[in-house]
């Protein structure tokens, strides 16, 4: 039987992320993950202080700093393109420690395997937990790679970061209900910075929200949202149904529409769980991100989470001899489902807000927001007070030579 310290079932951000923190920590790890490539679904990634410092931890927050593309303030606008609030980026770092820093899904991706040792993540892998094992015994999992024959594999620790629909979080806690569609739908772009300049800016409609944000590279990264029935698509394709939603709103939502390929607008539901779950672990068995906590995206807040999570979890579950899981996987739960579960509510809450559709719903959201915008950036920045100010519970973590290689 083939023998594993540490398995990760999933290749995303906090996937990777775990994997980097366990491995710095001194754990033999393999990452297992279902795709054929690590080519990430996604765009863009707003990586806040927060989960800057938690990559501090693995030495690779510089790294992340370095390709932050924020140009000057933005804020919050109406369709028609009237400023609701300004966002002052001098304040926000001030008060937590940093600016916000955009990039791409694939970059971040790059710097974490980057980070891992050669042959540390299997790809085209599908791993089921068969048992999650305890403290006398290893967990167990089924592993399939392609159309071939399963074969079983244990490890003394399982982290399942497979996604929202997370067949780990069902094997745990068959009993929870599992995700809940929000009532919104989502589109992500990247595309070519338009000819005229703009600041950045998220602007609220009724039942529908845009957002264009700078990258690094001189691209831009875009995202929509809107109100709609789960599972629904474009009757032509979803370049269109964004020309219906958000063709007429300001500059520069037109012209980035106009460079859109609609064959690389990627549309996804938005599901969340508000229903928290009793633990983030059972036996040998951790979950974190969307697995164990998935949310909205309003906050900007979900990467950045399970970022978090890797990091805690290595810190508790790193290779220091004794090491109990009852024990080292309670402390990991206590650590992060109290603060999750919070941030999930807020996420709901503030998602919920964005999306009003009705008139003088939508008129009294934008004169509060309008009001609070008045008094400073200190007033709508306290919004964010216990998040982006996290730190962590540890500092870096050195590396052996030869852990980390060059990109």
């Amino acid at each position: 039987m083939e023998q594993h310290r540490a398995v990760v079932v999933g290749a995303g951000i906090g996937g990777l992320t775990a994997a980097v923190a366990l491995h710095r920590r001194g754990r033999h790890v393999t990452v297992l993950e279902r795709a054929a490539d690590l080519t990430p679904v996604g765009a863009g990634i707003a990586l806040a202080p927060n989960a800057q410092r938690a990559l501090d931890v693995i030495g690779l927050g510089d790294r992340v700093r370095e390709l932050s593309a924020w140009q000057g303030d933005g804020g919050m606008r109406t369709p028609g393109g009237r400023w609701l609030a300004r966002t002052d980026a001098k304040a926000a770092a001030a008060r937590f420690g940093g600016p916000l820093v955009l990039l791409h899904r694939a970059t971040l991706v790059d710097i974490l395997t980057s980070a891992l040792p050669e042959g540390a993540v299997r790809t085209g892998v599908t791993a089921t937990v068969t048992d999650p094992g305890d403290d006398h015994r290893p967990a167990r999992l089924t592993v399939t790679e392609g159309t071939g024959a399963g074969s079983e594999l244990e490890a003394e620790l399982v982290l399942g970061a497979d996604g929202i629909h997370s067949a780990t979080r069902t094997t745990l806690f068959p009993d929870h209900p599992g995700p809940r569609y929000s009532g919104a739908t989502s589109w992500r772009v990247v595309v070519p910075a338009p000819a005229r300049p703009f600041a950045p800016h998220e602007t609220w409609g009724a039942g529908r929200l845009w957002g264009s944000q700078p990258l690094k590279d001189g691209r831009v990264y875009a995202y929509a949202m809107a109100a709609a029935p789960a599972g629904g698509h474009a009757p032509d394709d979803e370049k269109a149904e964004l020309l219906r939603l958000f063709g007429d709103w300001h500059h520069p939502v037109p012209e980035i529409l106009a460079g859109v390929d609609p064959d690389r607008i990627l549309r996804h539901d938005v599901h969340h769980l508000p229903d928290p779950l009793p633990a983030f672990h059972q036996g040998r068995v951790a979950l974190l991100g969307d697995a164990a906590h998935a949310m909205m995206p309003s906050l900007g807040q979900g990467g950045n989470q399970a970022v978090e999570d890797a990091v805690v979890l290595a810190h508790h579950a790193g290779a220091a001899p004794g090491f109990l899981p009852s024990r080292a996987l309670a402390a990991y739960t206590a650590d992060r489902l109290p603060r999750t579960t919070g941030i999930v509510r807020k996420a709901a809450r503030t998602g919920a807000l964005t999306l009003l559709s009705a008139g003088p719903a939508v008129a009294l959201r934008n004169a509060a927001v309008s009001a609070v915008s008045l008094f400073g950036p200190g007033l709508a920045l306290r919004g964010f007070d216990g998040i982006c100010d996290w730190h962590p519970p540890v500092g870096p973590v050195p590396s052996a030579e030869g852990m980390i290689r060059p990109a």
